[in-house]
């Protein structure tokens, strides 16, 4: 065997209702002025509410940052900074997406240390300590919560990312009952999202390993059983929390054994016409499992037979995610998702600036290739 290492958050607490344990959480640090961070959506639905108001009881302060937005960009970063000046706060708390966990992360680590935002792109340039950070999803979908990396928007349709260890937080909470309210659109994207993860970790080339492989297939095992559950019968906690155990297994996993073509031609696609990242995953995932088939046959056979009702088979495979990308009600193709046929070429040209997920992949993909799986992505794959 070669040597691997595996790195994840040193503490998870999975409970619904453990939200409201976050004073408790930092009062245990002799912490008490912590930034909220969340979107204003859920400020609006009333999700974070009852956290928001618990903290204002049990903390000195808390100042809160609903600026939050899809994709966030290097100005929300910033004005998510300036509130952490402005209150005057000792820590950092998201709750939300993936693009609040991910700013808070990143948030974390520049009011803790000397660098400047753009200092810290790429992998393992975060030179100094962070912040105390919490992180609780509101999706069953990113993983962010147990992932050192971050990725922010950088002009209209670029983006770049910050990986390093420094980012994993001190608590990752999984809490069902903030996921209850969850529209049917945003389940299945994000569900589908999490499975992705679970995929490409399995079937990644470089860092592949027995801990990221037994947390693949056990990610990929809870969400296929649950998905459908929580698209029929959304106030099904039971099932909720065992999307959010999945999706965190597959971020564990994922963290370490990288993602690979699904995520590399997905990126292109969200950055140009601003679709949601689980989406774009969905929209280029049956064409990549149909490519990356003759090359990991075993390992897409392995993945099938714990996918229930699906043949043990890389086509197996295949077969159900059709089944469930079509009984979900997303769009399944390019086309559907109104992108122009003509842009085709354009966003196999910007993929191949996505070599470091590329590498990972278990085929080469070229600008050839890639055009010819936007293609199929486009028109259909069956």
């Amino acid at each position: 065997m070669n040597g691997f290492s595996f790195q994840s958050v040193k503490t998870t607490l999975v409970q619904s209702g453990a939200v409201l344990q976050l004073s408790n959480l930092l009062s245990e640090r002799g912490l008490s002025r912590p930034l909220f961070v969340t979107d204003a959506v859920l400020i609006e639905l009333g999700v974070v509410t009852p956290a928001i108001n618990h903290l204002r009881d049990a903390c000195e302060s808390i100042s809160v940052f609903d600026g939050i937005e899809p994709d966030p960009s290097e100005r929300v970063v910033g004005d998510c900074l300036k509130a952490f000046s402005a209150g005057t706060c000792d820590s950092v708390i998201a709750v939300g997406g993936g693009s609040s966990m991910d700013v808070a992360k990143v948030v974390s680590v520049l009011a803790g240390g000397n660098q400047s935002l753009p200092d810290i792109y790429g992998v393992g340039m975060v030179s100094g300590p962070r912040l105390p950070l919490f992180l609780v999803p509101t999706t069953a979908g990113t993983g962010s919560e147990v992932t050192p990396v971050a990725i922010i928007t950088t002009g209209e349709t670029t983006k770049a990312g910050v990986s390093s260890p420094v980012l994993l937080p001190d608590v990752a909470i999984l809490d069902a009952s903030l996921t209850m309210g969850l529209p049917r659109g945003i389940t299945a994207m994000t569900g589908i999202d999490a499975m992705v993860h679970a995929i490409e970790a399995y079937t990644s080339k470089i860092k592949k390993n027995p801990i990221s492989d037994m947390l693949a297939l056990r990610a990929l095992k809870l969400l296929s059983e649950n998905i459908r559950t929580v698209l029929h019968s959304p106030q099904d906690e039971a099932a909720r929390e065992a999307m959010l155990l999945g999706s965190m297994f597959a971020g564990q996993a994922f963290a370490n054994a990288p993602v690979g073509a699904v995520h590399a031609l997905a990126y292109p696609v969200g950055g140009h016409y601003h679709i949601p990242h689980g989406l774009s995953n969905s929209l280029m995932l049956p064409p990549v499992l149909k490519f990356n088939a003759e090359a990991c046959p075993d390992l897409y056979t392995e993945l099938a037979t714990v996918l229930p009702g699906a043949e043990p088979s890389p086509a197996g495979l295949i077969a159900w995610f059709q089944r469930l990308i079509d009984e979900s009600g997303l769009p399944a193709t390019l086309a559907q998702a109104d992108i122009p046929e003509s842009d085709l070429p354009m966003l196999a040209s910007d993929a191949m600036f996505q070599q470091r997920l590329l590498v990972n992949n278990p085929r080469e993909v070229n600008e050839v290739i890639a055009l010819q799986l936007y293609r199929e992505a486009w028109s259909g794959w069956a």
